[in-house]
Protein backbone atom coordinates (compact mmCIF):
# COMPACT_ATOMS: atom_id res chain seq x y z
CA UNK A 1 0.00 0.00 0.00
CA UNK A 2 1.24 3.87 -1.09
CA UNK A 3 2.32 5.38 2.00
CA UNK A 4 1.98 9.18 3.31
CA UNK A 5 5.01 11.12 3.71
CA UNK A 6 5.19 13.89 6.37
CA UNK A 7 7.70 15.53 4.26
CA UNK A 8 5.62 15.35 0.92
CA UNK A 9 2.60 16.76 2.64
CA UNK A 10 4.74 19.87 4.22
CA UNK A 11 6.25 20.82 1.05
CA UNK A 12 2.48 20.26 -1.10
CA UNK A 13 1.04 22.96 1.97
CA UNK A 14 -1.08 20.20 3.10
CA UNK A 15 -0.90 21.48 6.84
CA UNK A 16 -2.11 25.27 5.59
CA UNK A 17 -5.88 24.83 7.25
CA UNK A 18 -7.90 28.36 7.63
CA UNK A 19 -8.55 31.35 9.60
CA UNK A 20 -8.88 30.74 13.22
CA UNK A 21 -11.82 32.49 13.48
CA UNK A 22 -13.35 30.40 10.53
CA UNK A 23 -12.75 27.21 13.01
CA UNK A 24 -14.41 24.08 13.66
CA UNK A 25 -14.00 22.77 17.31
CA UNK A 26 -14.40 19.26 16.21
CA UNK A 27 -11.41 19.36 14.27
CA UNK A 28 -9.42 20.84 17.36
CA UNK A 29 -7.28 17.23 17.86
CA UNK A 30 -6.22 17.42 14.00
CA UNK A 31 -4.82 21.50 14.29
CA UNK A 32 -1.41 21.53 16.07
CA UNK A 33 -0.44 25.28 16.24
CA UNK A 34 -2.28 28.19 15.39
CA UNK A 35 0.36 30.88 13.62
CA UNK A 36 -0.16 34.35 12.40
CA UNK A 37 -4.33 33.86 12.50
CA UNK A 38 -4.50 30.49 11.01
CA UNK A 39 -4.68 27.14 12.30
CA UNK A 40 -1.89 24.43 11.46
CA UNK A 41 -2.88 20.99 10.86
CA UNK A 42 -0.66 18.05 12.76
CA UNK A 43 1.06 16.41 9.68
CA UNK A 44 2.02 13.30 11.26
CA UNK A 45 -1.98 12.67 12.13
CA UNK A 46 -3.00 13.17 8.64
CA UNK A 47 -0.76 10.56 7.60
CA UNK A 48 -2.19 7.94 10.21
CA UNK A 49 -5.35 8.89 8.95
CA UNK A 50 -4.63 9.20 5.18
CA UNK A 51 -2.81 5.56 5.22
CA UNK A 52 -5.72 4.35 6.85
CA UNK A 53 -8.13 5.71 4.48
CA UNK A 54 -5.92 4.52 1.69
CA UNK A 55 -5.67 0.93 3.14
CA UNK A 56 -9.91 0.92 3.01
CA UNK A 57 -9.74 1.63 -0.43
CA UNK A 58 -7.39 -0.29 -1.79
CA UNK A 59 -9.21 -3.36 0.36
CA UNK A 60 -12.72 -2.07 -2.12
CA UNK A 61 -11.32 -1.60 -5.45
CA UNK A 62 -9.34 -5.07 -4.69
CA UNK A 63 -12.92 -6.80 -4.39
CA UNK A 64 -13.84 -4.79 -7.71
CA UNK A 65 -15.82 -2.37 -6.00
CA UNK A 66 -16.63 1.52 -7.86
CA UNK A 67 -15.34 4.87 -5.76
CA UNK A 68 -17.40 7.92 -7.14
CA UNK A 69 -15.03 11.10 -6.38
CA UNK A 70 -16.42 14.48 -6.23
CA UNK A 71 -15.03 18.02 -6.09
CA UNK A 72 -17.14 20.91 -7.95
CA UNK A 73 -14.69 23.90 -6.54
CA UNK A 74 -12.27 25.24 -8.90
CA UNK A 75 -8.97 24.33 -7.69
CA UNK A 76 -9.54 20.61 -7.32
CA UNK A 77 -11.80 20.23 -10.48
CA UNK A 78 -8.70 18.94 -12.70
CA UNK A 79 -7.17 17.17 -10.54
CA UNK A 80 -9.91 14.62 -9.49
CA UNK A 81 -10.60 14.53 -13.07
CA UNK A 82 -7.39 13.25 -13.98
CA UNK A 83 -6.47 11.11 -11.00
CA UNK A 84 -10.30 9.70 -11.58
CA UNK A 85 -9.90 8.95 -15.36
CA UNK A 86 -6.73 7.50 -14.83
CA UNK A 87 -8.22 4.85 -12.08
CA UNK A 88 -11.40 4.42 -14.57
CA UNK A 89 -13.51 5.65 -11.71
CA UNK A 90 -16.50 7.94 -11.88
CA UNK A 91 -16.37 11.48 -11.17
CA UNK A 92 -18.26 14.63 -10.67
CA UNK A 93 -16.55 18.06 -11.11
CA UNK A 94 -19.53 20.48 -12.45
CA UNK A 95 -22.49 20.82 -9.95
CA UNK A 96 -23.80 17.78 -7.97
CA UNK A 97 -27.10 16.74 -9.83
CA UNK A 98 -29.90 16.84 -6.31
CA UNK A 99 -30.59 13.59 -5.83
CA UNK A 100 -27.25 11.94 -7.80
CA UNK A 101 -27.27 8.67 -5.14
CA UNK A 102 -30.93 9.10 -3.17
CA UNK A 103 -32.63 8.90 -6.48
CA UNK A 104 -30.10 7.28 -8.82
CA UNK A 105 -33.00 5.73 -11.41
CA UNK A 106 -33.69 9.16 -12.32
CA UNK A 107 -30.00 10.21 -12.92
CA UNK A 108 -29.72 6.70 -15.21
CA UNK A 109 -32.62 7.17 -17.05
CA UNK A 110 -31.10 10.76 -17.77
CA UNK A 111 -27.79 8.69 -18.54
CA UNK A 112 -29.82 6.52 -20.76
CA UNK A 113 -31.47 10.13 -22.88
CA UNK A 114 -27.52 10.60 -23.44
CA UNK A 115 -26.73 7.12 -24.98
CA UNK A 116 -29.79 7.31 -27.02
CA UNK A 117 -29.12 10.52 -28.79
CA UNK A 118 -25.67 9.43 -29.31
CA UNK A 119 -27.67 6.48 -30.91
CA UNK A 120 -29.57 8.58 -33.08
CA UNK A 121 -26.72 10.06 -34.21
CA UNK A 122 -24.87 6.54 -35.17
CA UNK A 123 -27.75 5.28 -36.78
CA UNK A 124 -28.69 8.39 -38.78
CA UNK A 125 -32.32 9.29 -37.17
CA UNK A 126 -30.57 12.22 -35.92
CA UNK A 127 -29.90 13.42 -39.88
CA UNK A 128 -34.01 13.05 -40.13
CA UNK A 129 -34.65 15.95 -37.40
CA UNK A 130 -35.30 19.31 -38.82
CA UNK A 131 -32.13 21.89 -38.48
CA UNK A 132 -34.19 23.28 -35.17
CA UNK A 133 -34.58 20.30 -33.37
CA UNK A 134 -30.61 19.07 -34.20
CA UNK A 135 -30.08 22.13 -32.61
CA UNK A 136 -32.17 21.44 -29.40
CA UNK A 137 -31.10 17.73 -28.94
CA UNK A 138 -27.47 19.08 -29.36
CA UNK A 139 -27.50 21.42 -26.73
CA UNK A 140 -29.31 18.94 -24.51
CA UNK A 141 -26.60 16.20 -24.93
CA UNK A 142 -24.23 19.18 -24.69
CA UNK A 143 -25.88 19.75 -21.27
CA UNK A 144 -26.39 16.08 -20.35
CA UNK A 145 -22.31 15.20 -21.08
CA UNK A 146 -21.13 18.09 -18.65
CA UNK A 147 -23.07 17.65 -15.61
CA UNK A 148 -23.43 13.47 -16.23
CA UNK A 149 -20.54 12.40 -19.19
CA UNK A 150 -17.77 11.20 -16.39
CA UNK A 151 -20.69 9.05 -14.53
CA UNK A 152 -22.15 7.54 -18.01
CA UNK A 153 -20.74 3.98 -17.21
CA UNK A 154 -21.68 4.16 -13.51
CA UNK A 155 -24.45 1.42 -14.13
CA UNK A 156 -25.13 0.65 -10.05
CA UNK A 157 -24.78 3.00 -6.53
CA UNK A 158 -20.78 3.64 -5.98
CA UNK A 159 -19.10 1.78 -3.03
CA UNK A 160 -17.60 4.47 -1.46
CA UNK A 161 -17.40 8.61 -2.10
CA UNK A 162 -14.49 10.22 -1.96
CA UNK A 163 -15.24 13.93 -1.36
CA UNK A 164 -13.01 16.97 -1.70
CA UNK A 165 -13.95 19.91 0.87
CA UNK A 166 -16.99 17.94 2.54
CA UNK A 167 -18.37 21.36 3.88
CA UNK A 168 -18.82 22.47 -0.42
CA UNK A 169 -20.14 18.89 -0.86
CA UNK A 170 -22.43 18.99 2.03
CA UNK A 171 -25.80 17.57 -0.31
CA UNK A 172 -23.12 14.78 -1.70
CA UNK A 173 -22.12 13.77 1.89
CA UNK A 174 -25.51 13.16 3.06
CA UNK A 175 -26.92 11.45 0.68
CA UNK A 176 -24.38 9.31 1.04
CA UNK A 177 -24.57 8.94 4.56
CA UNK A 178 -28.25 8.34 4.11
CA UNK A 179 -27.91 5.29 1.90
CA UNK A 180 -24.80 3.89 3.79
CA UNK A 181 -22.42 4.68 2.03
CA UNK A 182 -19.08 5.12 3.54
CA UNK A 183 -17.58 8.90 3.11
CA UNK A 184 -13.84 9.32 2.42
CA UNK A 185 -12.58 13.13 2.94
CA UNK A 186 -10.22 15.66 2.32
CA UNK A 187 -11.33 17.55 5.55
CA UNK A 188 -10.07 21.44 6.32
CA UNK A 189 -10.27 22.88 9.62
CA UNK A 190 -13.46 24.76 8.80
CA UNK A 191 -15.25 21.40 8.66
CA UNK A 192 -17.24 19.01 10.49
CA UNK A 193 -15.37 15.78 10.77
CA UNK A 194 -17.83 13.81 11.83
CA UNK A 195 -19.43 13.75 9.25
CA UNK A 196 -17.86 11.62 7.46
CA UNK A 197 -16.70 7.80 7.85
CA UNK A 198 -12.54 8.50 6.86
CA UNK A 199 -11.46 11.56 7.40
CA UNK A 200 -7.91 13.21 5.69
CA UNK A 201 -7.29 16.58 8.07
CA UNK A 202 -5.46 18.92 5.64
CA UNK A 203 -5.64 21.80 3.21
CA UNK A 204 -8.46 21.27 0.70
CA UNK A 205 -8.26 24.88 -0.99
CA UNK A 206 -5.02 24.25 -2.73
CA UNK A 207 -4.48 22.45 -6.06
CA UNK A 208 -1.25 21.43 -4.50
CA UNK A 209 -1.93 19.76 -1.66
CA UNK A 210 -5.45 18.01 -3.13
CA UNK A 211 -3.22 16.50 -5.73
CA UNK A 212 -0.66 15.31 -3.51
CA UNK A 213 -2.78 13.91 -1.43
CA UNK A 214 -5.44 12.39 -4.52
CA UNK A 215 -1.48 11.02 -5.81
CA UNK A 216 -1.31 8.50 -2.59
CA UNK A 217 -4.97 7.46 -2.58
CA UNK A 218 -4.45 6.80 -6.16
CA UNK A 219 -1.72 4.56 -5.81
CA UNK A 220 -3.66 3.09 -3.33
CA UNK A 221 -6.23 2.16 -5.32
CA UNK A 222 -3.92 1.22 -8.39
CA UNK A 223 -2.56 -1.42 -6.06
CA UNK A 224 -6.44 -2.34 -5.30
CA UNK A 225 -7.36 -2.72 -8.82
CA UNK A 226 -3.80 -4.84 -9.47
CA UNK A 227 -4.34 -7.18 -6.92
CA UNK A 228 -7.83 -7.73 -8.13
CA UNK A 229 -6.62 -8.62 -11.58
CA UNK A 230 -3.88 -11.24 -10.37
CA UNK A 231 -6.80 -12.56 -8.32
CA UNK A 232 -9.16 -13.30 -11.47
CA UNK A 233 -5.81 -14.30 -13.55
CA UNK A 234 -5.21 -16.84 -11.18
CA UNK A 235 -8.80 -18.26 -10.90
CA UNK A 236 -9.39 -18.42 -14.23
CA UNK A 237 -6.10 -20.46 -14.31
CA UNK A 238 -7.12 -23.00 -11.55
CA UNK A 239 -10.24 -23.35 -13.65
CA UNK A 240 -8.23 -24.24 -16.57
CA UNK A 241 -6.41 -26.65 -14.70
CA UNK A 242 -9.40 -28.30 -13.48
CA UNK A 243 -10.91 -28.58 -16.23
CA UNK A 244 -7.75 -30.23 -18.19
CA UNK A 245 -7.46 -32.29 -15.32
CA UNK A 246 -11.16 -33.61 -15.13
CA UNK A 247 -10.61 -33.73 -19.27
CA UNK A 248 -7.06 -36.12 -18.33
CA UNK A 249 -9.98 -38.44 -15.72
CA UNK A 250 -12.26 -39.15 -18.70
CA UNK A 251 -9.41 -39.81 -21.00
CA UNK A 252 -8.33 -42.18 -18.68
CA UNK A 253 -11.37 -44.17 -18.59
Amino acid sequence: MAKANVKDLLEAGVHFGHMTRKWNPNMAPYIFMEKNGIHIVDLHKTAVKLDEACSALEKLTSAGKKVLFVATKKQAKEVVAKHASELNMPYITERWPGGMLTNFVTIRKAVKKMNSIDKMKKDGTFETLSKKERLQVDRQRANLEKNLGSIADMVRLPSAVFVVDILREHIAVTEAKKLGIPVFGIVDTNSDPRKVDFVIPGNDDASKSIDMILSVVAESIKEGQSQRKADKEKSKEEGEKVSADTDADFDAE
